[in-house]
């Protein structure tokens, strides 16, 4: 179990002794220095907020220079946000939706890295805070999704995560009854989802939860255990009802 402190964003904003150029640095572009950030807003004023067959040619030419990586063949949708963009890692025939956040943030993470073939549906967002992600090859994301890491999130190949559906790799430790929550660590075992999985629309993913290969999860499902590879788990919370062998 990772302990990681992370401080509330709206004490990064409100911190006393930095410029406001340095706060936007430090949660939005990533890196310090006046060319980094002219870089990172000329891209975002040309492209970001562009609609139609301009907005996507821009998008595709320009959204690479920010980028830590980015294979042929990616499409950004409207209004996709990057944050700390030089730790996301993109493969080729990637299709990023409309309204997407891809937060790579952290002091010490390596960030976000998405696969070849790689759909990611409209407003869903993939958050860093200290941690990694990682889709791999040919992953499905719907829209309205969430997928959190505060250490180590990985989603196998071909896996089909249906709208409105989270994974959350992240806790917060509550064993002080005298603090508030916010006030406590924040703890992250990190999730893994094996290939092949289907996530049914609306699951939640707990924290430190493992899902093997080719498992199913239903529609609303609450995981909070273990699903062995091929089960199917279903309900409030989530419990193993059959298997695909």
């Amino acid at each position: 179990m990772v302990e990681n402190p992370i401080e509330r964003a709206q004490d990064q904003l409100f911190a006393a002794g930095k410029s406001g150029r340095q706060k936007y640095e430090e949660l939005v572009v990533g890196r310090r220095g006046i060319g980094p950030l002219i870089k990172h807003e000329l891209v975002v004023l040309a492209a970001q907020g562009r609609t139609g067959a301009l907005g996507l040619a821009l998008r595709k030419l320009l959204y690479p220079l920010l980028l830590g990586s980015c294979g042929r063949n990616v499409v950004f949708g409207h209004n996709v946000v990057l944050r700390h963009p030089h730790k996301i890692h993109v493969a080729s025939n990637v299709a990023i939706d409309d309204n997407c956040l891809l937060d790579a943030k952290g002091e010490t993470n390596h960030g976000i890295r998405i696969g070849n073939g790689v759909f990611i549906g409209r407003n869903t967002i993939l958050s860093c805070k200290n941690g990694d992600i990682e889709l791999a090859d040919d992953a499905n994301i719907g829209f309205n999704c969430e997928i959190f890491s505060a250490s180590r999130v990985t989603i196998g190949r071909m896996v089909l995560m249906a709208a409105y559906s989270y994974v959350i790799g992240g806790d917060h430790d509550f064993s002080d009854p005298g603090q508030a929550v916010l006030e406590q660590a924040r703890v992250s075992a990190g999730v893994s989802i094996g290939d092949g999985v289907w996530i049914g629309a609306g699951a939640k993913i707990l924290d430190g939860v493992n899902v093997g290969s080719h498992a199913v999860i239903g529609a609303a499902a609450l995981v909070r255990e273990h699903v062995p590879a091929g089960a199917i788990a279903v309900g409030i919370p989530a419990r193993v009802v059959g298997s695909r062998a």
